[in-house]
């Protein structure tokens, strides 16, 4: 007898492909399908955008050396509608990035298999029907897409407050890299075939993906991100708190697990008073926060201190190792993973960790905005 899956549950409703409130994406495309993409919507007129601009991003995103996957996908974007002679137009933005290196065949004889670790099963029990080339739609090929939009927000930050965002592998297999938040740079970060700017811990980490490479397994840990520039009163309590906000872009990348915003989970095991990021004034009589154990958030609404925060992420899904699981019809079954996949995706993961963050800040900039604090005397 095969899993039982309610039909009357899948008739009715679409995926949620639609992420913010003034600055709105869509991406669409499945990972073997010719083509994946975004439209971005709410964008204001004359903001700089190329090709270039996308690609620098992109390049980050992409496979590359011995400890990733082996697909190459140029990952080359065409930017459709909403740009003319580099500068937007306040329309809607559509982007178009190709997929030229699929190799289909591979997930043939596990079409019919449900897989542990990914979304065969829960996609069917939702839809009644999927794509199982390389995962579809529940594929990190869709991240591209995200990758290309936050170039664009990014930018937009940078250009209006000098906002600045760096990502970087902060740990993994359970061992955490030391680092520095104020002198990250992308540059420092790139450095690294991982991304970990600490030289020591990041040879330590290459060499814990490799072990687990040729022992067809996968590890997991965290990404670090850090914004640095961001004004205070960015947010609104209470379902609209900027940290509500960082959350469901975060933990809609695919692998995440987890979301730390500041010490995080450390943060539990103190008092208040250790707790607590006392208030002071600088030179210019500007507020700020002494220390920022909070990660620049103060009830959901930014306190002009850095954003910082690290992203959990579970070990790749396929692995080379035998597993067991079920057919459709109910069989059990033992099969090991193919196609082409990263050991871990953590290195690969950092431009889009930034490129979620630089989505929400654009955002929650918008936001702000459009309701602006009362200034009058």
């Amino acid at each position: 007898m095969g899993l039982a899956i309610d039909s009357r549950l899948t008739k009715f409703g679409g995926m949620s492909n639609t992420f913010g409130e003034y600055l709105r994406i869509t991406t669409w495309g499945e990972s073997h399908g010719p083509g994946i993409g975004v439209v971005i919507d709410g964008l204001p007129a004359g903001l700089p955008v190329t090709p270039q601009l996308l690609q620098r991003q992109l390049k980050r995103r992409r496979p590359g050396g011995a400890l990733s996957s082996p697909r190459r996908e140029p990952d080359e974007p065409q930017i459709l509608s909403g740009v003319f002679e580099g500068r937007t137009l306040g329309t809607p933005l559509s982007i178009y990035i190709e997929s030229s290196d699929v190799r289909s065949q591979d997930y043939e004889s596990l079409a019919d298999i449900y897989r542990p670790g990914h979304a065969d099963f829960t996609t069917e029990a939702r839809y009644g029907h999927r794509d199982p080339r390389g995962g579809g739609r529940a594929s990190a090929r869709e991240t591209a897409a995200r990758v290309a939009a936050g170039a664009i927000a990014a930018e937009f930050l940078r250009l209006e407050h000098g906002i600045e965002i760096v990502g970087w592998v902060s740990e993994v297999a359970g061992v955490r890299a030391p680092v520095d938040i104020d002198q990250l740079t992308v540059e420092n970060v790139d450095q690294s075939l991982i991304r970990c700017p600490d030289a020591e811990t990041s040879a330590r980490f290459e060499a814990e993906i490799a072990q687990a490479r040729d022992e067809g397994e996968s590890l997991g840990g965290w990404v670090g991100v850090v914004a640095r520039g961001v004004p205070a009163g960015w947010g609104d309590p209470v379902f609209g708190k900027m940290k509500a906000w960082l959350g469901l872009a975060m933990l809609s990348i695919p692998a995440t697990v987890a979301l730390e915003i500041g010490d995080g989970i450390a943060a539990t095991e103190r008092t208040g008073s250790d707790n607590n990021d006392a208030y002071d004034t600088n030179e210019e009589g500007v507020v700020i926060q002494r220390t920022n154990r909070s990660g620049g958030l103060q009830g959901g609404i930014t306190s002009g201190a850095p954003i910082w925060m690290r992203v959990g992420f579970k070990p790749t899904s396929t692995i080379r190792k035998s597993q067991e699981s079920v057919k459709k019809s109910g069989e059990v079954t033992t099969f090991s993973g193919t196609g082409r996949h990263d050991p871990c995706v953590l290195p690969r993961a950092v431009p889009i960790v930034e490129s979620m963050l630089a989505l929400v800040l654009a955002d929650r900039l918008l936001a702000r905005r459009a309701i602006p604090p009362f200034e009058g005397k």
